[in-house]
C-alpha cells in the first residue's frame, strides 16, 4: 500500500507510506513537511491511496 500526497500542480509533496500492510483498518497522520522535512504553506492538498486492487484520490486542506 502506498499513501502520497500532492500539490494542486500534482507534484508530490511526500509519500507518507509504502509497504506491505495485512488487511486492517489504520490511521496515518503527516506533519505538514515534505519530502526534505520543511514545512508547507496552508492550502489545498490531495493524497492518493493505492493498492494492488484500490486506488483513490481525495482532497484535504491543510491549515496552519
Amino acid at each position: 500500500m502506498s499513501l502520497e500526497v500532492y500539490n494542486i500542480l500534482g507534484q508530490k509533496v511526500v509519500e507518507l507510506l509504502d509497504e506491505v500492510q495485512p488487511a486492517g483498518k489504520y490511521e496515518v497522520q503527516w506533519d505538514g513537511k515534505d519530502g526534505s522535512n520543511r514545512l508547507v504553506s496552508s492550502g489545498l492538498y490531495f493524497y492518493r491511496i493505492k493498492t494492488e486492487e484500490f486506488s483513490e484520490v481525495k482532497k484535504m486542506i491543510l491549515v496552519r
